[in-house]
């Protein structure tokens, strides 16, 4: 896992991480005409229209970001860059560990003045090695983020002009981790346009998938999308 070490607080970044950067999403926009409905409803010698029956679908955006080939290939890019931060912070925590082994075995044989000065080297490296993983942390996130709005910006785009050609008046959001919009509680499966979005912006974006990852290697996480783009009347 990129930037983790062992389970001490003091010993890097851990999985708890890429949860936190997982944050709610809601996507419900209209794909219907406003402007020429109110138009119409403006002219009163225009004739009433027909209400047109209502087309639903149903995505999991945020998983669909997160699946789509570039995004992954983004993803593995940052473990690389990051890579060289996450083996300094265990060489921080193995010195730590060494420091308060070394303590512990002789304790009993050194002076309180001797012990006091070791407890304090202790402590201040824990406190610059936690220092290091905070900076770590809020870089990764922040280009985390960065990558995550680049992607899911075109993934919107691809998403309106799938859902305008397939007649869909209505597309809602329907991750796991919603909060502040409507859980949806039922979706039939035909609704569910999340592999057709993934499928197709892979085919627009050109970018192949990603060799296998390792087995330990962590997911990628998409953290607090931007809010998304009105649709197009």
């Amino acid at each position: 896992m990129l930037l983790r070490s062992n389970a001490d607080s003091h010993r890097g970044i851990s999985k708890e991480f890429f949860i936190q950067m997982k944050h709610s999403l809601a996507l419900v926009f209209t794909l219907a005409s406003g402007l020429a409905l109110s138009a119409a409803a403006q002219t009163p010698s225009a004739p009433a229209t027909t209400a047109v029956p209502a087309k639903v679908a149903v995505i999991a955006f945020q998983s669909a970001v997160g699946a789509t080939n570039e995004f992954q290939r983004n993803f593995a890019d940052l473990q690389k860059k990051y890579e060289p931060k996450r083996t300094q912070l265990t060489a921080m925590s193995t010195e730590i560990d060494g420091l308060e082994k070394q303590l512990q075995a002789q304790g009993d044989k050194l002076s309180d003045a001797e012990r006091a000065g070791r407890a304090k080297t202790i402590e201040d490296k824990k406190k610059q090695a936690q220092r290091f993983a905070e900076d770590a942390r809020n870089d990764l996130q922040g280009e985390m983020q960065e990558i995550y709005n680049g992607v899911a910006g075109k993934v919107y785009d691809t998403l309106a002009k799938y859902a305008q050609q397939q007649g869909y008046t209505l597309v809602v959001d329907g991750s796991g981790s919603q909060q502040q919009a409507p859980v949806v509680l039922f979706a039939s499966p035909s609704t569910d346009i999340t592999k057709a979005i993934i499928d197709a912006y892979n085919v627009s974006s050109g970018v192949p998938p990603p060799p296998p990852a390792p087995a330990d290697a962590p997911k990628p996480a998409a953290p607090k999308p931007a809010a998304p783009k009105p649709a197009a009347h």
